[in-house]
């Protein structure tokens, strides 16, 4: 199987049990309806980039599903919490691309927005042979990346919260879900 298509969607839930707080993250996200596999982190070339409602549209119950996903949870209470997933896409479309996954304590979304992106973008970069200094803050390199040429589209899926003030387990998961047609 290649997939020929992908989403991005996140999502949080709270319970007093940690899995039913996964559970309601994953309806959160759209996509409890199916049986999540995980996978490692390659677009595969070609793969179509869809809105997450049309994603959602075409997944059918107890469908197995592909996903990269991030995942993060605490039954802390006010603790933050992030999942975040980044994206680096070539220019080239036979060539493929990566996903990053990250999951924090205590970031903004924006901080580990840009962490999950900067690593995808990093990972792409050595594929392709570009020269980059990591020591360079993040919106450096990627302007390096994206006026070389070579690197097209980074963007980040970010999902964060605090842990319930009550103490009921909070999840938090991002994910870039995989299809077939």
């Amino acid at each position: 199987m290649v997939p020929k298509k992908i989403f991005f969607t996140k999502g949080v839930g709270r319970h007093k049990h940690e899995l039913q707080s996964f559970e309601l993250a994953l309806r959160n996200a759209g996509i409890e309806k199916c049986n999540i596999v995980t996978v490692s982190s390659i677009i595969p070339p070609k793969c179509k980039i869809i809105s997450r409602e049309k994603g959602i549209e075409q997944l059918k119950l107890g469908q197995i599903t592909y996903c990269v996903m991030s995942r993060n949870k605490t039954y802390e209470p006010n603790r933050l919490i992030g999942a975040a997933i980044g994206i680096a896409m070539p220019k080239e479309k036979n060539t493929y691309g990566y996903i990053s996954e990250h999951h924090s304590y205590g970031e903004v979304a924006q901080k580990a927005g840009d962490y999950a992106e900067d690593l995808a973008a990093s990972m792409l970069a050595t594929t392709l042979g570009l020269e980059f200094n990591p020591d360079k803050a993040w919106d450096e390199r990627k302007q390096e990346y994206k006026t070389s040429g070579r690197i097209i589209r980074t963007q980040s899926v970010v999902k964060t919260a605090q842990g319930d003030k009550n103490g009921l387990w909070t999840t938090v998961i991002a994910a870039a879900v995989f299809l077939e047609e």
